[in-house]
């Protein structure tokens, strides 16, 4: 790899993803503008995404950059595209334990599942780790809990 990606950003006037790399062979860093002309706030961010870091042109300066990542930026400049601000799609990437899930956009809520699947992925724990333990038992009982009336009526029938 003759590029190697440091960071990443958006350019919202022209819409565009600003890259900044190291050329492994002279040590420098450089800066790479790469416009979106075809984007639209009505594109498919996925496909977008996937069609940059795949162009010609782009491929070896993006190759070192997850596609998650290429996604995300273009999910950002979509959401300025169609007014929201910076803020609210900043806060479209993170994950809020008491959000309703059941009251989101499919596109939105397909975002919140990758970014739980990529959280629980980072924290598993495999049989190959050394701090891996086969059986785990954890006692859940919890004395704040309220019964219901329909719980005590239910163990009579046991």
């Amino acid at each position: 790899m003759r590029f190697e990606a440091k960071r990443c950003g958006v350019q919202f006037s022209p819409p565009s993803i600003i890259l900044m790399y190291v050329n492994t062979e002279t040590k420098r860093m450089r800066k790479r503008i790469i416009p979106l002309r075809n984007f639209t706030k009505y594109s498919d961010c996925s496909v977008a995404a996937e069609r940059l870091k795949n162009h010609p042109r782009h491929r070896d300066y993006l190759e070192g950059v997850p596609q998650s990542q290429v996604e995300k930026l273009h999910i950002i400049l979509r959401d300025h595209m169609q007014g929201f601000s910076l803020e609210h799609s900043l806060a479209s990437f993170r994950l809020d334990p008491d959000e309703d899930l059941n009251k989101l956009e499919d596109d939105e809520l397909a975002r919140k599942k990758g970014q739980m699947d990529t959280l629980f992925e980072k924290n598993r724990k495999h049989k190959d780790d050394p701090d891996f333990v086969y059986d785990v038992e954890v006692d859940f009982t919890n004395t704040n809990q309220d019964k219901c009336s329909w719980d005590d009526e239910s163990d009579n029938d046991f």
